[in-house]
Parts: structure tokens; C-alpha cells; sequence
């Protein structure tokens, strides 16, 4: 295990931003699914993805595939990372793309409270 390598890497942004692309796009191949129940969870399912990847990363780097020294917990915090800005991301396109309980229809609280006499 790598205990030495810097915080601020340039392999650490790739670390985040690998997780952070398989994560979007595992959650885009899953919001398509013919399946309601893995479209409700496609966020879940691409961070699960992006987290699986980045894990699979790590263990293959401390058997020796990559030529690396070894696994690196600094990589898994930016995978980890990665993975919660995606979280991140899917939530905040979730909540604007919700439709508006009222319709769309804006009302403040002076409106709900004054009966119209028209």
C-alpha cells in the first residue's frame, strides 16, 4: 500500500473525475432501463458503478497490474469523491427537472391568504 504520494496529484483528479464519468454515465444507461424500479434507482446504481470501478482499481494496482507501487487510500478518498459529486450532480438535475406541485403557478404567501371576490 502507497502511503507517500501527494494529496493534490494530478492521478487524484483523474481519480475523481473517472468516478465521476462512469457514475453519470451509469446512471444514464440505467434512467433508460424498460425497468421502472432500475429507472427510480439510477443514481444509486451509477454510484455503485463508479465506486465498484474505482475499487477494482485499487486492488488491481496493489497486485501489481498497473506497474503502480501498490493501492493508494488517497486515490480511494478520490474516488469517493468522484463518486459524491456525481451523487451531487444527479440530485440537483432530479430536484429542477421535478414538476411543481402548483402547476407552475408561483404564488406567494399574500396570494393564498386574500379570497378573490371575482
Amino acid at each position: 500500500m502507497e502511503w507517500g504520494d501527494e494529496w493534490l496529484a494530478a492521478d487524484k483528479l483523474q481519480h475523481v473525475l473517472a468516478c465521476l464519468l462512469i457514475a453519470l454515465a451509469a446512471a444514464a444507461l440505467a434512467g433508460r432501463s424498460a425497468l421502472p424500479s432500475i429507472r427510480r434507482r439510477a443514481a444509486l446504481l451509477g454510484w455503485a458503478a463508479s465506486l465498484a470501478a474505482g475499487a477494482a482499481k485499487e486492488v488491481a494496482d496493489e497486485a501489481g497490474f498497473f506497474g503502480s507501487s501498490g493501492a493508494s487510500p488517497k486515490d480511494a478518498a478520490a474516488d469517493l469523491l468522484g463518486a459524491a459529486l456525481a451523487a451531487l450532480s444527479l440530485a440537483l438535475v432530479r430536484r429542477l427537472r421535478r414538476p411543481r406541485r402548483d402547476g407552475g403557478k408561483a404564488r406567494d404567501a399574500e396570494d393564498r391568504d386574500v379570497i378573490s371576490m371575482i
